[in-house]
């Protein structure tokens, strides 16, 4: 009878891992930087929470389509993301979908002068009426 306690205290503590482990999953998601320059820094958070941690990517993702695949344990599926750039640049993609894609594709970044083009709506609007200015 003896040979018995081991294997149930075995079983107990493999149920114990199991159950700390519950409501845990590991989720993968492929990144490609379509971006013109370099993400040398990744950062993840729950959506919403900005409690970003720092996620290994190794070497930097080359812009110009360059891709890897991170690992992340997940308790929930909206994440908010923050890449920074080799030029000082960061992007911050929010309530991004890890459960439903399993892709991400890094966006280029905005020019600096993109305010002045947020703010000229007159022109945009006509250019999709299809007028000239």
């Amino acid at each position: 009878m003896r040979p018995t306690l081991p294997a149930v205290l075995a079983t107990l503590l493999f149920a114990t891992a199991a159950h700390a482990g519950a409501g845990k999953d590991t989720r993968y998601l492929d990144l490609i930087n379509r971006a013109y320059d370099s993400v040398t820094s990744l950062e993840v958070a729950p959506a919403g929470s900005d409690a970003f941690q720092e996620k290994p990517l190794g070497a930097p993702l080359r812009g110009g389509g360059d891709s890897t695949t991170i690992e992340i344990a997940s308790e929930g599926c909206l994440y908010d993301f923050r890449f920074k750039f080799r030029n000082g640049r960061t992007l911050i993609y929010r309530d991004v979908d890890i459960c439903s894609g399993g892709k991400l594709a890094i966006r280029q970044l905005p020019s600096r002068d993109a305010s002045r083009l947020v703010r000229s709506e007159t022109p945009a609007k006509q250019y999709a009426e299809g007028n000239s200015p």
